[in-house]
């Protein structure tokens, strides 16, 4: 009797143990943030209303069409004076770039952030298990990847990924790798590195799909240092709870609504497409279908579902005139606030701030991280997401148990979301730390219009920006 005891405990035990080691597993494959460190170039940087008028009439290409084009587009931006651009800009050669350029502002952008946030979280860069960078529009031999571990000194054994081409949404795709690289590898820390490079992707020429670009993105860039290490827990910042990647490369309009090309005179730049909104909204609700059930409470989902078929039944019973609804239609869509706490929109535009709070429903408090980020800042790429996230952090917004919504979009075409936990208080304020008392500001109407707007009145045939710019 006893053998046989003894024969029934070795399995149970056996189960326990099972049980146990996979619950101990879980618990080293998650991912923390431990500190992160935004960009903020020098204020010699600055691009205001000025300057921006004085690179563009070195463009000898543009008309007066463009003018108007550009102008019209600038101020419908939201983008502000306070924007950064690379120093090739102000030495006025940006219409014929070197390849020392793009790794110069690179290499300005690592030396501070890198420094900053490794020296504040006390890790030597000798402690970094794996770096990812992701800078999408410079490829160089070696990589950034290699120039970063040569000038810390960092391990031999050191992991590295560099991803180039990726788009505004590769903060997340870095993300993922190191999220999977911690499933596999316990007690890591790990370096995500984001930017985008500038300098050698200036457009010169007068094709208003590629024109645009110029008016939209700015310098910026973030260091994340993150770990697995559950010792550190009560340090980190964050914690990831999912993260969904969607890819619509296969279609071919997504394909090529965002894509780098030469124009008809063989001159290199970005294209958006008209597509490029429609493009957006097919990944942003594939992606939005399976991050929600992920996020949201049970009681939201089968809220939404309730809803949904009733409204089915509804146009069954009363068909397509909609005869007998008096009560009015009967609205189903998810109310993301009852699972999401603040809402990190990438900084594309205006236009996609304004899109994406329309789709959740979300109020000007909830957007208005996006739209400082974006006057500020402007569409710094794929970093833009942390200086949102770090608004938030400085008007003290991100309480314990507080979740955060990112949600970025890139070429390709690409929508990638995942969800933060804040692990305690926080409210150190990063890169708006001296700065934050002054957002929002009154207006956010900037003074292109102002300067510029006597160009809507001139005359295609005496036009002449030369002399126009000394009259005024």
């Amino acid at each position: 009797m006893e053998s046989f005891s003894f024969l029934l405990i070795i399995p149970i035990f056996y189960l326990l143990f099972k049980i146990w080691n996979w619950i101990n597993n879980v618990r080293d494959q998650q991912c923390y943030i431990l500190d992160y460190q935004c960009y903020k170039p020098s204020d010699d940087r600055m691009v205001g209303t000025e300057f921006c008028g004085e690179v563009i009439k070195r463009n000898k290409n543009l008309g007066l069409n463009e003018y108007k084009f550009l102008l019209k587009a600038i101020v419908s931006s939201g983008i502000g004076e306070q924007t950064y651009a690379p120093s090739i800009m102000f030495s006025g050669r940006e219409e014929s770039p070197k390849l020392e350029d793009g790794i110069l502002e690179m290499e300005e952008f690592f030396h501070d952030s890198i420094e900053k946030v490794l020296s504040r979280a006390g890790i030597s860069p000798q402690e970094i298990d794996l770096l990812v960078v992701n800078v999408s529009m410079l490829s160089t031999i070696p990589s950034l990847c290699s120039r970063i571990i040569n000038h810390y000194k960092m391990r031999p054994d050191i992991k590295s990924f560099n991803l180039t081409g990726m788009g505004c949404s590769a903060s997340l795709i870095s993300l993922d790798i190191v999220r999977n690289v911690f499933k596999s590898y316990k007690n890591k820390f790990a370096l995500l590195v984001t930017s985008e490079s500038l300098s050698p992707n200036w457009y010169a020429g007068n094709d208003r799909s590629m024109i645009l670009s110029n008016c939209l993105f700015r310098s910026g860039g973030c260091a994340v240092l993150l770990t697995n290490n559950k010792s550190l827990k009560h340090r980190a910042m964050f914690k990831l709870k999912c993260l969904v990647r969607t890819h619509h490369g296969a279609k071919d309009e997504s394909y090529g609504c965002c894509i780098q090309r030469e124009d008809d005179k063989g001159r290199m730049g970005f294209h958006l497409s008209k597509s490029l909104p429609k493009a957006a909204t097919r990944s942003f609700v594939d992606n939005l279908r399976v991050i929600t059930p992920k996020i949201l409470p049970v009681r939201e989902l089968v809220r939404f579902m309730a809803v949904s078929l009733l409204k089915k039944w509804n146009v069954v019973r009363h068909g397509s005139s909609h005869k007998g609804a008096s009560q009015g239609p009967i609205k189903a869509g998810v109310n993301f606030k009852s699972g999401v706490d603040h809402f990190c929109i990438h900084t594309g535009g205006k236009a996609v701030i304004d899109g994406i709070g329309i789709s959740l429903d979300l109020t000007e408090y909830d957007l208005e991280p996006a739209r400082m980020t974006l006057h500020r800042f402007g569409n710094t790429s794929a970093s833009s997401l942390w200086y949102v996230l770090a608004y938030m952090e400085a008007k003290k917004r991100l309480k314990k148990w507080d979740k955060v919504l990112m949600i970025s979009f890139g070429a390709g075409f690409k929508c990638n979301s995942c969800l933060w936990e804040v692990v305690r208080d926080l409210g150190d304020g990063n890169v708006w730390k001296d700065e934050i008392y002054m957002y929002p500001p009154k207006t956010l109407v900037n003074p292109y219009m102002e300067k510029f707007g006597w160009i809507q009145d001139e005359d295609p045939s005496t036009f002449n920006p030369e002399i126009k710019s000394l009259e005024r």
